[in-house]
């Protein structure tokens, strides 16, 4: 039974990583269109929405149809949702000021993914060791980085930062998820730092402007997806998912999110990748697979191989 909830856990979070890949190509589109925080504020704001039916479907299937608002009310609930909220708007913002700099979904998705590595390094700070192992994948992810950004005799893009930033901001937000999955609804969590980032982004909406409903029509189709897909579903699946999912192979299928960012850009944006950028690619998802192998892979104790002599 564990096992199954484990394989249950690992295909939430491939799906919600499919679902997140995708959403470049419609965050692509939006950019052009929209101001990253009226953008902000209509996706989270609608993924909030979408999970309002979710959360009352899954009280009356459980027995507690009464009581719907009073279960948000949760001290623990409340904070972690309003913390989790403002991870999630100011790397999404920043994301999304990215791409409409300029980056590509693709080359944005595979940044963004090189917060696989800073978990595990923020452990640096936690009083935690990081092994050698996770020295190299920082070497590698690097080495990644300077080849997928570099653009001839310019050197970094103000995008690539951009994007960078998000990468540390998300990572905040994987950590702040983690420490209370297993104390709190997880789809009201969802629903709670989606209602937060919303707000949040149409705050700074009123000081920088507000769309006409033409341009909101215009940028309806990626608002309805990243909304529907990218906020509502796969957020929450990623809340489950990591509920259930084995610690170690979690960030590695989240960061499927990258080759499904670069595909996605490929076929429906028709992105190409220069040669370098693409060997980029390949270093930066070869770090991040690296950080996520458990530890005992590489033990010199493991079955098979006698114990060093040193």
């Amino acid at each position: 039974m564990k096992r199954f909830s484990s394989l249950r856990g690992a295909a939430l979070l491939t799906l919600a990583a499919f679902l997140w890949g995708i959403a470049f190509v419609a965050q692509s589109d939006a950019a052009g269109k929209l101001s990253c925080e009226v953008f902000i504020c209509c996706r989270f704001l609608l993924g909030a929405a979408v999970l309002l039916p979710v959360i009352a479907i899954l009280d009356l299937r459980s027995g507690q149809g009464r009581g719907f608002l009073s279960r948000f009310a949760d001290k623990t609930l409340v904070k972690s949702g309003l913390l989790c909220g403002a991870f999630l708007f100011s790397a999404s913002y920043l994301q999304q000021l990215s791409l409409q700099l300029g980056t590509s979904s693709g080359k944005c998705g595979f940044l963004t993914a090189t917060y696989m590595i800073l978990v595990p390094l923020c452990g640096l700070f936690l009083g935690k060791r990081v092994g050698a192992v996770i020295w190299v994948a920082v070497g590698m992810g690097l080495g990644g980085m300077y080849l997928l950004c570099l653009t001839g005799t310019e050197g970094v893009a103000i995008g690539d930062l951009a994007v960078l930033g998000s990468a540390f901001l998300y990572t905040g937000h994987i950590l702040a998820v983690d420490r209370v999955v297993d104390r709190v609804d997880c789809v009201r969590l969802s629903c709670l730092q989606f209602l937060t980032a919303g707000v949040l982004g149409g705050i700074v909406s009123l000081f920088t402007g507000l769309p006409s409903l033409a341009m909101l029509l215009d940028a309806s189709v990626s608002i309805l997806y990243v909304g529907i897909f990218s906020s509502g579903v796969a957020y929450t699946l990623q809340i489950v998912g990591q509920k259930t999912c084995d610690a170690a192979i979690a960030p590695l299928l989240m960061s499927l999110e990258s080759v499904f960012a670069a595909l996605a850009g490929a076929l429906l944006l028709q992105e190409r990748m220069s040669t370098p950028q693409t060997i980029g690619c390949v270093l930066i998802f070869a770090a991040v697979t690296l950080t996520q192998l458990p530890p005992s892979l590489f033990s010199r104790r493991r079955a098979g191989m006698p114990p060093s002599n040193s």
